[in-house]
């Protein structure tokens, strides 16, 4: 992924004509380069066996990434953070992607990075390496959608010999949502909202059915029929259309509905993985006064009404990557994560594989995945490894 204004301006507008048509005419090309040297101790060379494509590598390559990230990312980088690879010495691993302080041997750590919320660091360009928030946006580290790229052996978790690899290349989306499914605070009796059901927010729904046991009542947002048979197999209570969520929030919660089609109360908590200004502003529309929104989708410059979120004291909360859980003990998400992916089988929401030459349908069919009847596609090295 190269750095070019005129090349993230034409993914941009293929992208409104085709989306992901981004990966055709933008920044993004296959080429053959050395591949990315040790940056010192710790470093390993990693050999990709399946690495995701996910909504912010989509952002990025249509040209709609939020500005937010020009100081945190280097080019050119190759992208891939959802990754299961092959170390040196034989080890089958996911990598937690997060260039934090102590993996860029950044010294003192920062207060964050301190107490093990890595997902904080402060310190996301310094240390030896070159900017980059995680690995796949750096240019020092490579990524998964390659042949070979290095990770640090505190980025590394061994994969149990009883995954599938498609199994372990949803342990990193899946942290993800284990982390925002904890976000939101504890009660009883809870109803819970999940808006969307790509890769996020179905792994969000078994997150929270495995996790969460005082939310009673869940209620999914699917727009497409695999979409809510794969939502109601993982644990929904209901599963609604978009144009429906207000009216089975009103049933669940007992709320009053207003002349506009304003409730009066709502869901205690909302899970927005979607991050749009429409999913954002319904679920501000659904959640119950004192409730919680998380914000799990990574969103970028939305305008949203936020009258309601004042007048009705609601908790807007983002949901970033993964790290140590409170409400777990302590136990860190890429841990609970291979729990969920295990007990909820989520193997099954890999769809689609592609080799790398393919780059350009690989990424169309992901940004229409949920159309196609698709949930997770991914790039697949492992013909490549065999060469």
């Amino acid at each position: 992924m190269d750095r070019s204004l005129p090349r993230f301006a034409a993914a941009r507008l293929a992208s409104e004509w085709k989306p992901g048509g981004g990966g055709r005419f933008g920044a993004l090309r296959l080429a053959d380069i050395d591949p990315p040297e040790l940056p010192g101790p710790g470093w390993r060379f990693l050999r990709p066996r399946l690495s995701g494509i996910c909504g912010s590598d989509l952002s990025t390559v249509d040209g709609r990434s939020s500005r937010w990230f020009e100081p945190i990312v280097s080019f050119p980088f190759t992208p891939g953070h959802e990754v299961v690879a092959d170390t040196e010495d034989g080890r089958r691993v996911v990598v937690e992607p997060v260039l934090h302080c102590a993996v860029r041997g950044a010294e003192p750590l920062c207060r964050a990075c301190s107490v093990g919320q890595t997902n904080r660091c402060e310190r996301l360009a310094g240390g030896h390496l070159q900017p980059g928030l995680q690995t796949g946006f750096c240019a020092d580290t490579g990524g998964g959608w390659s042949l070979g790229f290095v990770g640090h052996e505190l980025q590394l978790h061994e994969v149990p010999e009883s995954f599938s690899d498609e199994a372990a290349v949803m342990v990193e989306p899946t942290a993800c949502a284990v982390h925002g499914a904890l976000a939101a605070p504890p009660g009883e009796d809870l109803t819970a909202v999940v808006i969307g059901a790509g890769t996020l927010g179905l792994a969000t729904i078994a997150a929270v059915r495995r996790l969460r046991e005082d939310v009673v009542s869940l209620i999914a947002v699917a727009k497409h029929p695999e979409q809510k048979r794969l939502a109601l197999e993982l644990g929904a209570s209901h599963v609604v259309d978009p144009d429906e969520l207000r009216r089975a929030v009103r049933r669940a919660t007992g709320s009053w509905i207003l002349d506009n089609g304003q409730l009066t109360g709502g869901a205690p908590i909302v899970y927005d993985c979607v991050g749009s200004a429409g999913s954002l502003s319904e679920a501000l529309a659904v959640v119950a006064p004192g409730g919680t929104v998380v914000l799990i989708g990574m969103a970028g410059h939305v305008e949203v009404d936020l009258t309601g979120l004042w007048q009705r004291e609601v908790r807007l909360a983002g949901a970033y990557a993964y790290g140590p859980e409170a409400a777990a003990g302590g136990r860190h998400s890429f841990d609970l994560s291979m729990e969920v992916v295990d007990a909820a089988g989520l193997e099954r929401l890999v769809s689609a594989a592609y080799n790398l030459d393919r780059y350009a349908d690989a990424i169309e069919h992901a940004a229409s995945a949920g159309r196609r009847g698709a949930v997770k596609v991914t790039f697949d090295m492992r013909a490549e490894k065999r060469r």
